[in-house]
């Protein structure tokens, strides 16, 4: 009696199952919960959805047993960190600070490019500058000024008649000359003028008074020597060279008609 009591007390202890086993495995996937879903606020900020939302469930646990609206597959990147590892998350993510995309990229290019294009073909084309004549060379007036330095105005006269192609006259007189007052003249007259403007450089030389510097120019451009009839004209090249000197030649008549034809004879 007492043996068949034993075996049926050790059957019933194998039989059933213990009492509390039942409340341990729902409470622990709460509290599981309870803990990811603290994580997931300190690490992201609050979020939207109900607390625990987010938590994954446990190993072994079924959905049914989950409570509901706990987990879903529809999770959002900002509510959890685990959504950005999943494929959909990073196909359609853009990190922060990364370059537009080509599509968008071609076509501001394509864009910037045919309005460029479009304003350069309608803005009408300028007409070709064209060259201005030379200004007029400037012409001394009457007269001599015995204080010059005749060689450098003859430089500068040699430099400038480089650089426009002219001639340079050389007008060698003296003050008290009549001729040379009767040369002036003409020259002051508005068609003379505008030949020696236009085809000399006229530097005017006095060899009236003492000065040996400005007789040695007269010899140096005028080396035939002898006695001088003023005023002597030389017409000298841009090279330094002289190409007619009146001390040789003879003086024009000192009249408009003779003075420019001798001017326009030798202007090239």
């Amino acid at each position: 009696m007492s043996s068949r009591m034993l075996r049926s007390v050790r059957a019933e202890r194998r039989t059933t199952p213990p009492r509390s086993a039942a409340p341990l495995r729902r409470r622990l996937p709460l509290a599981a919960a309870a803990v990811v879903a603290a994580g997931l606020t300190a690490a992201c900020g609050p979020s939207s959805g109900p607390v625990g939302s987010s938590a994954p469930a446990g190993a072994g646990q079924s959905s049914a047993a989950l409570p509901t609206g706990t987990a879903s597959a529809s999770v959002s990147p900002e509510a959890s960190p685990t959504a950005s590892a999943s494929p959909s998350a990073s196909a359609t993510a853009t990190p922060a600070g990364s370059s537009p995309s080509p599509s968008r990229t071609g076509t501001g290019t394509g864009s910037g490019s045919g309005s460029a294009s479009g304003g350069s073909a309608g803005t009408p084309s300028k007409p070709p500058r064209t060259s201005a004549a030379p200004a007029p060379a400037r012409i001394p007036g009457p007269g001599y000024d015995s204080s010059a330095d005749a060689q450098k105005q003859i430089d500068e006269a040699l430099r400038a008649a480089k650089s426009d192609g002219r001639m340079v006259l050389l007008d060698f007189g003296a003050n008290w000359c009549g001729n040379c007052k009767a040369a002036d003249k003409v020259f002051a007259q508005p068609q003379t003028s505008a030949i020696l403007g236009a085809s000399y450089h006229l530097v005017k030389v006095d060899i009236g008074g003492n000065s040996s510097a400005n007789s040695a120019l007269l010899r140096k451009y005028s080396p035939s020597g002898g006695t001088y009839t003023m005023p002597v004209l030389v017409v000298v090249s841009p090279s330094g060279t002289p190409r007619t000197d009146t001390h040789v030649t003879g003086n024009p008549s000192l009249t408009s008609e003779g003075i420019n034809s001798f001017l326009r004879k030798w202007a090239s």
